[in-house]
């Protein structure tokens, strides 16, 4: 080998992304595909982040504000905890690896579930950590198995909720018992990207353990609910003590200023999050009913998504509904070779995908 690069940056595997729809109508010749893949929002951004980001181009030679200070001091007001509690990120990804460089080094060990977020195994590898990787139940996260995984050598402990592909969600009376078995020295990361989609009153909120609890992290994510995924910016909210050490790692202009002002607009614009949840939950119920009336099992889901069991290789249920014009995503990177996951759109795009997938199947 001519670089001398570590063993376990080799063998890292990248994130695959979901097909972006311009990629779809160079292959396919397909006009006006429609993309159910990335979970993104199907309204698009807020009208009032679009205002606010088109009234901020003029300013972006210069560097943006590294403190994140307005939008800091507009979390703090929305979730009743200190601006110094929170940490902003280029999307949660960010803080994701902020906390993996700060606690994790060679022999220490990250616990996660399989399948989940793929990017937490893949940032322990990258700094040389141990994944410990403990197989969903019944397509939830395992706690009492989380906890008997613990050794004296893990640090932090991810726990995607509601988790990605399943949509399931922890209670809060599981995640109370989990906490009174786990050891004080330990970190538990709560990633919400999908939280404001979750429809049961049972699903523990990880901002309303920061200060009765310094071991519990919530991360948040403005690229789901509030429509900014092209913009990346995400949030964590933990002890201040924490948020510090984060803070030393992360870069100083890690948060561009349209970025900014647009996410502080959209948390303005309660109208359009609740046009997005309820397209959101009206898109799963559909998909969900249809799915089922095709023989099909759905997992239930707290998300804007549904994974679906098709009783064959995803990879080519994907590919022929490509080539109707329809994204969806393949879920065999997660372990679930014969599972798909649909994001929920806009009725006539769930519609469409429905009828794409009759077709499909219906010709295999």
């Amino acid at each position: 080998m001519l670089y001398d690069v570590p063993r376990y940056i080799t063998d890292l595997v990248p994130y695959p992304p979901g097909k972006p729809v311009e990629e779809v109508e160079r292959e396919y010749g397909v006009k006006d595909p429609i993309k159910l893949a990335s979970n993104e929002n199907p309204l698009g951004p807020s009208p009032r982040a679009q205002e606010a980001i088109r009234n901020a181009i003029s300013s972006i030679y210069r560097y943006p504000d590294g403190s994140c200070y307005y939008l800091k001091k507009r979390l703090s007001q929305l979730l009743g905890v200190s601006p110094a509690e929170i940490v902003v990120g280029n999307g949660s990804d960010d803080l994701i690896e902020f906390l993996i460089r700060v606690f994790v080094r060679p022999g220490r060990e990250v616990i996660t579930s399989r399948p989940s977020f793929l990017v937490y195994t893949k940032m322990v590898q990258a700094v040389g950590g141990s994944n410990v990787i403990i197989p969903l139940s019944r397509y939830h996260h395992d706690l009492e198995a989380i906890l008997q995984a613990v050794t004296p050598k893990t640090r932090l402990i991810f726990l995607d909720n509601p988790n990605n592909p399943t949509g399931s969600t922890i209670s809060q009376d599981e995640f109370d018992v989990f906490l009174e078995g786990l050891p004080r020295h330990l970190l538990v990361v709560l990633d919400e990207a999908y939280i404001d989609f979750a429809r049961t009153r049972q699903t523990p909120r990880g901002t309303d353990y920061i200060r009765r609890d310094k071991r519990v992290i919530a991360l948040r994510t403005f690229s789901k609910s509030y429509g900014l995924a092209g913009l990346r910016v995400g949030y964590g909210v933990m002890d201040r003590e924490i948020a510090l050490y984060l803070d030393r790692v992360r870069q100083p202009f890690n948060v561009n200023s349209l970025a900014q002002v647009g996410a502080i607009a959209a948390l303005d614009d309660h109208e359009h999050l609740e046009n997005t949840l309820n397209t959101v939950w009206q898109g799963i119920d559909f998909l969900t009913d249809a799915l089922k009336d095709m023989g099909l099992k759905v997992m239930p889901s707290e998300t804007n998504f549904v994974l679906v069991d098709i009783g064959r290789d995803a990879r080519m249920v994907c590919e022929d509904m490509l080539r109707e014009g329809v994204i969806v995503r393949g879920m065999g990177v997660y372990g679930l070779p014969d599972h798909i996951r649909i994001t929920a759109g806009l009725p006539e795009e769930n519609s469409r995908c429905i009828e794409a997938l009759k077709k499909v199947l219906g010709n295999r």
